[in-house]
């Protein structure tokens, strides 16, 4: 499992992270997505710890802190949702009203 990390500010680098959530436990990866056109930091991460307690305690310290000049809303990451072959609009491909 991993934290999700929000409301990040767009100059945060994967040492500051690692840097900060080191101090509740060994962080394992740090992931910043960015955006597919223009490859900016959309502003959130992913950090990967070696325990459930340790992220556990992160989540405690962090979540609604100052960081950087931003509020952090730190939480457990919730799985990834599939999405069907187009998107959400499911295999209708758009809207079904009649013209």
């Amino acid at each position: 499992m991993s934290v999700y990390v929000g409301n990040l500010s767009y100059e945060v680098t994967q040492n500051d992270l690692t840097d900060t959530f080191a101090e509740y436990g060994t962080v394992k990866r740090v992931q910043l997505p960015t955006d597919r056109e223009t490859g900016r930091f959309r502003g959130f991460a992913f950090v990967e710890m070696e325990t459930d307690a340790e992220e556990d305690a992160a989540i405690a310290a962090l979540d609604g802190a100052e960081w950087m000049g931003r509020d952090l809303k730190v939480n457990k990451a919730r799985p990834r949702e599939e999405k069907g072959p187009r998107g959400n609009w499911g295999s209708s491909g758009g809207s079904s009203r009649r013209y």
